[in-house]
């Protein structure tokens, strides 16, 4: 399955093409009809933005600076956009694109390079390792253990799935819509309260390590291992 694009243009008919052809590519689509939205909805899940520059309200230009600069947020960017001078193409890059395809476009050039970012950006992310070391917590990941101290912990595989998320990227806060739909994307319906339990259960196993994984009021759960 090809990563998940998210669509940002204020022109429906726009949105409406690139939907169509890059589903009919393969891939799983979402669309945002402006950049506050679009930055309202990204999600872990998202794998590629296509972002137009020019739109009511904030510019694609800005929504890229706002997702790099005050979001930390790397994940690829194609501008699509009518501007095609030297100094447009300045910008864009500057504001943190990764390519720029001109308006009116081909939806063949779309795809091939919304694929070959894809490749790109894929091959440059760092691998995970096998074993997480997390203060005396250790987290196998090819064989699905998790051990404190030497000393095994039974999980459920859901259980295992959240605490491993959440430990591959510690001081990082998911809300419980990111969990959800990185956890549970298949399922046809998920409550919050579902992510509560899970992680209550798990702090419950961690014992003595519980407060590795805590819960930032009124944003998310954020795994920070400290004796």
């Amino acid at each position: 399955m090809e990563r998940k694009i998210l669509i940002v243009d204020d022109e429906a008919d726009i949105r409406e093409i690139l939907q169509f052809n890059l589903e009919n590519a393969g891939f799983t689509v979402d669309c945002a009809s402006s950049a506050e939205e679009a930055l309202d909805m990204l999600a872990p899940d998202h794998g590629l933005i296509l972002l137009d520059v020019m739109m009511g309200g904030m510019s694609g230009f800005a929504m890229a600076k706002v997702l790099r600069n005050e979001r930390n947020n790397q994940i690829p960017i194609i501008f699509l956009t009518a501007k095609s001078a030297e100094n447009d193409l300045l910008t864009g890059f500057s504001s943190g694109g990764d390519d720029y395809i001109p308006k009116p476009f081909s939806i063949h050039e779309v795809i091939a390079r919304v694929r070959a970012v894809l490749r790109r950006t894929a091959s440059a992310e760092p691998q995970l390792p096998d074993m997480l070391e997390c203060g005396r917590l250790k987290i196998d990941l090819e064989g699905k253990m998790v051990y404190i101290d030497g000393e095994k912990v039974v999980l459920s595989k859901k259980e295992f799935e959240v605490l491993s998320l959440l430990a591959s990227h510690p001081g990082k806060i998911y809300s419980r819509e990111d969990l959800i739909n990185e956890l549970w994307k298949d399922a046809p319906y998920v409550l919050d309260r579902t992510v509560d339990v899970h992680i209550a259960r798990i702090r419950s196993k961690l014992g003595e390590c519980k407060n590795y994984l805590t819960n930032r009021s009124g944003y998310g759960y954020i795994f920070n291992p400290v004796d």
